[in-house]
């Protein structure tokens, strides 16, 4: 169980851009996602409380997708403080990192289209919330990305 203290998704982001370094906008939002999804199961917890919204393109967050706003490539997101991300969330995403941060932008779009969260949330319509008990539910009956 995580500590209890969400972070902003903002600074979430930026903890992952001190990471793996600069990145397309679509990758950090797929990171993100990922980040949230794994979190819900391992953790039984959230790492960010904005809402993640079925997007054409797959998950997003509204919120870091208006602070990078027309960027392709994203190095650091402004406002974000990567220092409040707590040692125990850092674990559950630099896990999440291990698996899915070699992987390209269109890769991880791709994955996320055949998965039920995003799927499920997109049949309703665009822009429809992907619930964290949505993610914990499916990411829960498949093999860890560990």
């Amino acid at each position: 169980m995580l500590e209890g203290v969400n972070v902003s998704v903002k600074d979430l982001a930026q903890y992952i851009l001190e990471v793996l370094g600069p990145m397309t906008s679509m990758k950090l939002q797929k990171l993100v996602y990922y980040s949230q999804a794994w979190a819900t199961v391992w953790d039984d917890d959230v790492l960010f409380d904005e809402q993640v919204q079925a997007w054409d393109n797959g998950p997003v967050v509204r919120e870091l997708w208006e602070a990078n706003k027309g960027k392709f490539k994203i190095s650091e997101v402004d406002n974000s403080d990567a220092s409040s991300v707590t040692r125990e969330q850092r674990d559950t995403i630099d896990k999440v990192l291990g698996f899915y941060g070699s992987k390209n932008a269109q890769w991880l779009s791709d994955l996320t289209h055949m998965e039920d969260p995003w799927k499920n949330a997109f049949a309703n319509g665009q822009n429809t919330e992907i619930t964290p008990s949505a993610m914990s539910e499916y990411y829960s009956t498949i093999a860890p990305a560990e």
